[in-house]
């Protein structure tokens, strides 16, 4: 099935109330360094297109550009990377965020019971540990904090190395616009939302793929 963009993907879901951080979409090196000056330093640069949906096993990922000549480079080479297969390309241009917890939300189409919406521990613990919880679409606000209690890892949504606490309610948020998106849209097949990272104990998702019929 076709994926979306990363930027259409979020644009998609950010929609129905997934918090993403501030971005742009720039299709020159000129424009990447602008944009960069307008976010502020360090950045994330990606190549990003309808065709490209593995960017990080491509090498299509530049982190931590922390001045304009970084960037400038690193959208050039971005750029220069693009094949005749990837169709039309752009580069995503996004604040450079840290965080020491991630967490990762999706839907999921069941071929026995429908489209579910996922919650898991993500980062270098996901395959590790499998701490996911599901629900069939739609769920409501207690569906959606009923799932976070489910997780094992209940520590890692407390106060952590000195954060505050995972927003419970913002987290809830997230897994209902999920829900609503899939409700509203038939044409969803899958949504990933990986790393959804947990930024002074706020949810922010830095990567989105989407997947239609």
């Amino acid at each position: 099935m076709p994926t979306l963009s990363e930027a259409a993907s979020k644009e998609v879901l950010a929609a129905y109330g997934v918090p993403f951080p501030d971005e742009r979409v720039v299709t020159t090196a000129d424009e990447a360094v602008a944009a960069a000056d307008a976010i502020g330093y360090p950045v994330v640069a990606k190549l990003g297109g309808d065709a490209i949906a593995h960017k990080t096993e491509r090498g299509l990922v530049r982190l931590g550009l922390g001045s304009a000549h970084q960037v400038r480079d690193a959208a050039t080479a971005l750029l220069a990377a693009a094949t005749p297969g990837d169709g039309d390309v752009h580069v995503l241009v996004a604040p450079m965020l840290r965080a020491t917890r991630e967490l990762i939300a999706g839907l999921a189409d069941n071929p026995q019971f429908g489209m579910t919406v996922m919650l898991g521990v993500g980062g270098i613990l996901a395959e590790a540990v499998a701490d996911v919880s599901f629900r069939l679409v739609p769920i409501d606000r207690t569906d959606a904090e009923e799932m976070i209690d489910d997780l094992a890892l209940q520590a890692l949504l407390g106060p952590f190395r000195g954060e505050p606490a995972v927003d419970r309610a913002a987290v809830a948020d997230v897994l209902v616009a999920l829900s609503d998106a899939a409700g509203e849209r038939d044409d969803i097949s899958s949504a990933d939302l990986n790393p959804l990272l947990v930024v002074d104990g706020m949810p922010v998702a830095v990567d989105a793929l989407v997947e239609v019929r």
